[in-house]
Order: C-alpha cells, then sequence, then structure tokens
C-alpha cells in the first residue's frame, strides 16, 4: 500500500446476490425505510452512479469499499454505526464520516462536501476499486 491516505466505505447492507436483490426491492418498493443512506446516495437501483464514480476517482486517496458483513469480519472490535467512511491509520479503522452526518445529506453534492471538508482532500492519481470490493481480495 502506498504511503497515502486510505478511506474505507462500509455499507450497511450485507454482501452477496440475495442481499443485493433485496436491497433492490427495497429501494423500489420502500426508499424512505432503506438503511444505507451511502447506498442511496451513491448508486442507482442497479449500479453506481456515475458522477459518484468520477468523485472518487478524484480523490487524493485509496479508495476501498466493504459491505456491513465483510468489516464485521475484518474489524470485529469496531462499533461504529453504519454507513460510515473510515481512514485507515496503521491498518486501524477511524471514523471520519458518521452515519448520522452520512444520513443529513440529502443528496450526492452534500455528501461529497462532507467528505471533502472530514476525510480526504481531492487531487491527481487516485486508485478507485468501482463497486463493492473487499480488502481481502485486494
Amino acid at each position: 500500500m502506498s504511503g497515502r491516505r486510505s478511506l474505507l466505505f462500509v455499507y450497511n447492507a450485507d454482501s452477496g446476490m440475495f442481499n443485493t436483490l433485496a436491497d433492490i426491492g427495497h429501494k423500489l418498493f420502500s426508499p424512505q425505510t432503506y438503511e444505507c443512506a451511502l447506498c442511496a446516495l451513491t448508486h442507482g437501483y442497479f449500479r453506481e452512479r456515475t458522477q459518484w464514480r468520477d468523485f472518487v476517482a478524484s480523490l487524493d486517496c485509496d479508495c476501498r469499499f466493504l459491505h456491513r458483513d465483510q468489516f464485521a469480519a475484518l474489524y470485529p472490535q469496531e462499533s461504529t454505526p453504519l454507513p460510515a467512511v473510515f481512514t485507515l491509520n496503521g491498518g486501524l479503522p477511524t471514523c471520519c464520516a458518521d452515519a448520522d452526518s452520512i444520513a443529513a445529506c440529502t443528496d450526492l453534492p452534500a455528501l461529497q462536501q462532507l467528505l471533502r471538508e472530514r476525510c480526504c482532500r481531492l487531487g491527481e492519481g487516485a486508485r478507485h476499486r468501482p463497486g463493492h470490493d473487499s480488502l481481502a481480495s485486494t
């Protein structure tokens, strides 16, 4: 891993095909009760929003994405409510955007501003791993 800052985005949703299909259904039929504000802001029904992908690519950070179950397996001691965004310092997560601050974002530009202010600066050369990549697979 490089010496650059690392960001870890953790969705309040579990991994796997069944869970993905259930999430799509939940977003379609009951979006007001959907439990992952990060997913709701950054993804449409079927894929990551292009505006989000471009934003993440512009961050001067190594960005990784995990689902709730993957995060719990890697960091069982971490009890921060999800969704959340963490910086990784010495391999340990430190929350920079918590569930309440993410939920307060009314749209994608508000989330982007939150992340700019709290988590990482914009710059060149960021590596983005699209979709929901696991740290275990990198």
